[in-house]
Formats: C-alpha cells, structure tokens, sequence
C-alpha cells in the first residue's frame, strides 16, 4: 500500500489527510500541536510531532519519513508577524532529512506570490519574480526539491486559500480607503485544493508546476463588497484608480494540460 506523509496538518493538511484515508492511502501527519495529536489517532492519520526552526527539527524526522513513498510538504513561511525566519534553512533541513528516507514522490505546496506584482495575464511558463520576502523564499525552496533528481517532484501554486470558516472579507469588512481594488481576485476554495494535490497522486502528474487558482477573476472591489453583502456585513470602500490593473493568475498546465475542472464556486 502507497503511504503518505503530510507534513503541516493544518487548515489544509488535516482535511487534506482525512480525504487521503478516504481513498485507501495509509496516511501520517505532522503537527506542532501535542493537543492535535490525539485527534489525528482518533481519525486514522499516524501522528508524529515535529518542530522546524533554522538549526534543528525537533522531533523524529526519520521515523515519520520511515516507509513512505509521497511526501507533501505544507508548510507555509511564518514572515507577516516579522519575525525573520529563514524559511529556505528550515526547507534545506527537510531536504537533508529526505535523502536518506524512502521517500520517491513530493508535492510542495506553494503559492502564487512567487510571481510578485507582475501586470496582467500569468501561468506557469511565467518565470517567478517575487516581490516579498515570503514570495523570495518559497521561490528559493521550490528550488531544493525541483531541481534535484533523487525525487520526483510537483510543485503546486495555491491562490489565496478560501473555506468554510476562512474567508478574506471577514477581516476587510468596514476598512476604508483600500488601494488597488481594481485588480483581479486569485483564490481557490479547500475543497479544490485537496482535489488537486489528490488528482497529482491519482494520476502520477510528476515533474510538474501547476497553478491552482479558480478561473473567475473579477475585481477585489466587486468580489469583496458582494461577498459582504451576502454576509449582512459593512462594505468596503476601495480607492479609485486608474492604475495598472493587477495580476491574472492562470490555471493553463491544471486546465488545459491535465483537463482538471474545479467543483468549488468562490
């Protein structure tokens, strides 16, 4: 039986493990949490608690990575509260880690900043050029499992992540005088995120970039105060301008290559 090890059981990774059981994988987890791992044994996910800083991983990185063939790396870079980390170090530990692991197959999950403030349409022959230091150094990381050839490895850019109980109009509601609300929304709903990275596995598509962003892109302004409206709470008022217009990303290698079709409506 294929074995699967996430690691990051978080607002992606638990569901995303769960949907993994469902389908007849052997499933482990990763967490930073001792409370959630009493809660993955009860659902069938083989915990392990692991911790990564820039120096160390706390916890058994070699039993968890023991007898797996498909790793999936969620772990997003901690850089808005400005902390500083080194996002790259903690990636090149797991890298370490993972030559002397059974590991074949990864999936890594990135995101769309990798592409930075480029204007207009964006897929995935666009090269990245990050203008954040988040964006920077998951670009970096791509790198240390992209281009190496112990593994076979696919990385999927995610939009901004949408759920049921995670939602960016929730926090914009009432705000005044937001710039830049003529430029294109870019996010993809959790149920799409899973069905991606379970449609990799399911079909072997390795050695891949894929974006994974929902095909509807109307303006932040449009989307946003819709979306408040439905939720019976206070619009958002967004600057007027008549700058450039922002970023598409584009799902063309999940589209049009694979022949995914998203499920989930924004």
């Amino acid at each position: 039986m294929t074995k699967i090890a996430v690691m990051g059981c978080g607002w992606l990774g638990l569901p995303l493990a769960k949907a993994l059981l469902s389908k007849q994988f052997s499933v482990k987890g990763s967490t930073t949490s001792e409370e959630k791992v009493l809660q993955m044994k009860k659902l069938g996910i083989e915990p392990a608690l692991l911790v990564l800083s820039e120096t160390d991983i706390k916890g058994n990185i070699h039993e968890f990575l023991a007898n797996v063939n498909i790793l999936i790396i969620n772990i997003p870079p901690r850089l808005r509260s400005g902390n500083g980390e080194n996002y790259v170090k903690k990636m090149q530990l797991v890298y370490r880690a993972l030559l002397i692991s059974s590991v074949e197959k990864i999936v890594f999950v990135s995101s769309t900043s990798v592409y930075g403030d480029i204007h207009g349409e964006v897929d995935e022959d666009t090269p990245p050029n990050p203008s954040t230091e988040s964006g920077k150094q998951l670009t970096e990381a791509e790198k240390i499992f992209k281009d190496v050839k112990n593994f076979e490895t696919t990385i999927i850019r995610f939009g901004g992540l949408i759920g049921p109980d995670r939602h960016p109009v929730t926090m914009l509601s009432g705000r005044k005088n937001l710039k830049n609300g003529h430029y294109p929304i870019n996010l993809i709903h959790l149920n799409d995120c899973i069905k991606i990275i379970e449609e990799v596995i399911l079909n072997d598509w390795w050695n891949e970039t894929l974006n994974g962003v929902f095909p509807y892109h109307p303006s932040k302004s449009e989307y946003y105060n819709t979306e408040a409206k439905k939720r019976s709470i206070q619009p958002i008022d967004y600057e007027q301008s008549n700058a450039k217009k922002g970023k598409t990303v584009r799902s063309k290698n999940l589209i049009s290559v694979k022949g995914f079709r998203f499920t989930t409506t924004l």
